[in-house]
């Protein structure tokens, strides 16, 4: 069986033009071959995303990964939707995948919008890294609707967690979560769908930040805790871990690569999901956040980098 009949996706959306939804659409329509609309609400995003597809189209084609008539053909796949159409432009595809900051009012705001909007079988999945897809699932049922209906059901059925990696062209996984709506069918669709990126599949249940984050940002976050306490500076914390551990890259860097607000994000999810301290974000992790040092995105955080 191919990859398009297990999956049935003939065009995807993508919601969100930033590292992340640039990559999600750049595998999309590389590796699976399928259309992809790109969205973003800033026209800037959306210059700066599709100029980071370029340079990795050609990174791998200059490096033999790729030949250059297959980044052409990838490139060719993925069409801007307009500003006037927004989430609108979307109404034919047959899977969307929202690719925003880690907010929950936001993601419930879209998620909304998207069943308004799109096909009624249309795939409606989220990218993010620790909220509720139950709840994000929720917010797609209208509120003239009642949830335990059989037309609520079926609306937030096609809701599902598809958690790719940073960055998405080279992290082999992605990580699916069921909300406790999910269809088996879109569960069975998005797993193919993600296996036709290329990727490698685990699946969690919907707990607060899945398995991956659960497990990552305790870490990452008490080890911030020990640069705040003055336990071993940035450069001996890192150290120990990549040489220790065999890390590619230690704590203090890798946070920086996430973005610290986003950590900040995720560990206040975790802590107030599970009302477990062992998750309250230390308080350096939330002064950097306030002095607006966010890590390798805006050229400071645990290191500086070239603007």
């Amino acid at each position: 069986m191919s990859s398009l009949v297990a999956h049935g996706i003939r065009t995807v959306g993508v919601l969100g033009a930033g590292q992340m939804g640039t990559g999600i659409a750049l595998v999309s329509a590389l590796r699976a071959k399928v259309p992809v609309l790109l969205y973003d609400r800033s026209t800037e995003q959306i210059n700066k995303g599709l100029a980071l597809m370029d340079k990795l189209l050609e990174k791998d084609v200059n490096k033999g990964r790729i030949e250059s008539i297959h980044a052409k053909e990838a490139r060719d796949r993925v069409t801007v939707v307009s500003q006037e159409d927004g989430i609108k432009g979307f109404r034919d595809v047959d899977m969307v995948i929202e690719a925003v900051s880690e907010n929950l009012k936001l993601k419930q705001s879209i998620f909304s919008s998207f069943a308004a909007e799109l096909r009624p079988d249309a795939i409606l999945a989220s990218n993010t890294s620790s909220i509720s897809i139950s709840k994000i699932a929720a917010s797609a049922v209208p509120q003239n609707i009642s949830p335990a209906s059989e037309e609520g059901k079926k609306t937030a059925s096609r809701v599902v967690g598809l958690h790719f990696f940073n960055p998405v062209p080279v992290m082999k996984l992605v990580e699916i979560i069921s909300a406790l709506q999910t269809s088996q069918d879109t569960l069975d669709r998005a797993r193919s769908f993600a296996a036709a990126c290329g990727k490698t599949v685990t699946t969690s249940k919907d707990v607060p930040g899945f398995v991956s984050n659960a497990l990552l940002m305790p870490f990452i976050n008490e080890a911030i805790m020990c640069l705040e306490k003055g336990t071993a500076t940035r450069d001996d914390i890192d150290t120990t871990l990549k040489l220790g551990m065999n890390h590619p890259m230690g704590p203090l860097q890798l946070a920086d690569f996430i973005g610290l607000d986003t950590c900040l994000a995720i560990q206040k999810t975790l802590y107030e999901g599970t009302s477990d301290s062992k998750y309250r974000p230390s308080i350096l992790l939330e002064r950097m956040v306030d002095a607006g040092w966010y890590g390798k995105k805006n050229g400071k955080g645990f290191y500086e980098y070239n603007a």
